[in-house]
């Protein structure tokens, strides 16, 4: 009976766990790591339709989501398509993270890192050109008395 629930439903759950681990940036070597088990397994679960509920524990307790959502998560085909297509690894939506010939690669955080600490820098510097302005004001003043 559950199983019929499940097709009816069109969940798929090794790809639900795929889903959630790809959205958290967890590799699988990482996750296999998580729950004592090899990347070959963890890869083998992924291509499953259906997972009993006890690995669904396990992965849902590694991953920190409910296990409801693993069950649950409804595929869609176009989703799936557009994911695989896009986001994947070499595909043509991520030229930019396999193609290192162009120069033009980067990350945005590290531009917000860089960009944080030339802030920080002028911020110092200019404290500091006040200092110097305050002092030299302090010796005029001083001079004048």
């Amino acid at each position: 009976m559950e199983t019929k629930e499940q097709t009816s439903k069109n969940t798929h759950h090794g790809h639900a766990v795929k889903r959630f681990r790809h959205t958290l940036g967890i590799k699988q070597e990482a996750l296999a790591s998580m729950m004592g088990l090899s990347q070959a397994l963890i890869s083998t679960y992924e291509q499953r339709k259906v997972l009993n509920d006890d690995v669904i524990e396990r992965f849902a307790k590694a991953l920190n989501v409910a296990p409801e959502l693993i069950k649950e998560l409804e595929e869609d085909p176009v989703t799936f398509i557009i994911e695989n297509n896009t986001f994947a690894e070499g595909s043509v939506g991520n030229i930019a993270s396999t193609n290192e010939n162009f120069g033009n690669t980067y990350n945005p955080i590290e531009q917000i890192l860089e960009l944080n600490n030339e802030k920080t820098a002028l911020y110092e510097r200019m404290l500091e050109l006040e200092k110097e302005k305050n002092a030299l004001l302090e010796t005029l003043l001083k001079d004048k008395k």
